[in-house]
Parts: C-alpha cells; structure tokens; sequence
C-alpha cells in the first residue's frame, strides 16, 4: 500500500478564531501542511494536509479536526495517493 495526502477545508464559527484554531490545529493534530486561504467577502478557510498510510483512512483525522474548539464545519477538499 502507498501513502495518501488528504486536504480538509475547515471552517472557523468566527473569522476571528481562525488563527487559535489554526495554533491548535497545528499544536494537537501534528499535520503535514497547514495554510490559511481567503475565499471571498471576508471568509477565511483552513486549508490542513495530512500524509498517512493508505490502510490507515482519513476519519480520523476528520474526526480529530471537528473536536478542535471553534470549527464549524470540516470537509474533504482533496485525497490522493502520493
């Protein structure tokens, strides 16, 4: 089995949360690659890889990004083998 990169889009229930979310995010979760993106009007989105074994699936890491204070919503932008 290969590795596989996933990117999730996660959404803050306050613009202003997005910079603690993203220091927890990056503090708890330990993820590959994590950036912060403008989608327009003012809404900003987490953008968070991470690079796991293919068995190993992704809802975990899911999982792990909707119990992070402050998200509103998580969702699969991206998952690919590498």
């Amino acid at each position: 089995m290969g590795k596989v990169a996933t990117v999730f889009k996660v959404y803050a229930e306050d613009i202003s949360m997005t910079d603690s979310i993203k220091a927890d995010i990056s503090n708890t979760l330990k993820p590959n690659g994590i950036q912060i993106d403008d989608i327009g009007f003012g809404i900003k989105v987490l953008k968070v890889m991470f690079i796991h074994e293919d068995q190993e699936g992704s809802t975990s890491f899911e999982e792990g990004l909707r119990k992070v204070k402050g998200v509103r919503d998580v969702e699969v932008e991206d998952e690919t083998l590498i």
